[in-house]
């Protein structure tokens, strides 16, 4: 099983092999957790991400990662150009993120909660979404050892918190 930790801070910060970022499936880099990566990481990311459009939705498309503390970047296409999102969605995306990861060798990846923020999703039902597909990823099959979910702020921490340690905790 994956180590999963749940962090509240500024995913931008962490020093992972990758960090998952939440696209539009043009992969332009605007508002909410994609904004503050191009704003963090540089340009370059975003020219290199939108030189892969369009992306399908649910699938994820990884690129370099600029200046960040981090190798790649994954896009998680979770919205189209309407930016909403729904439950199928985030966990395509989520599922083709940890694919990805698994393709590039990469050990350990950060996610944002996916569609929360432009995308308008309820967090809650996001968090329930994005660990149950974490927990039942075949880790066997790959190198990936460890999974964060950063959250920015304190709400979403606590509702993404509550879901890992219910999910986790012995019966």
């Amino acid at each position: 099983m994956l180590e999963t930790e749940i962090i509240q801070g500024d995913i931008t910060q962490l020093e992972l092999d990758a960090l998952v970022n939440a696209a539009n499936n043009q992969l332009w880099m605007g508002a909410g957790v994609a904004g503050v990566i191009k704003r963090a990481g540089g340009g370059c990311i975003e020219a290199e991400a939108v030189s892969k459009r369009p992306a399908p939705i649910g699938e994820a498309v990884v690129t370099t990662a600029g200046r960040l503390n981090a190798r790649y970047i994954i896009h998680a296409v979770v919205m189209g150009q309407d930016l909403t999102t729904n439950a199928d969605k985030i966990r395509r995306a989520t599922r083709n993120s940890l694919l990805r990861a698994a393709e590039m060798g990469i050990e350990s990846i950060a996610f944002p909660a996916l569609g929360t923020g432009v995308g308008g999703f309820p967090v809650e039902d996001c968090a329930r979404i994005m660990i149950n597909e974490v927990l039942i990823y075949p880790s066997e099959e790959t190198r990936l050892k460890k999974v964060v979910f950063a959250l920015f702020d304190k709400r979403s921490y606590q509702v993404f918190r509550y879901e890992i340690e219910r999910r986790t905790k012995p019966a």
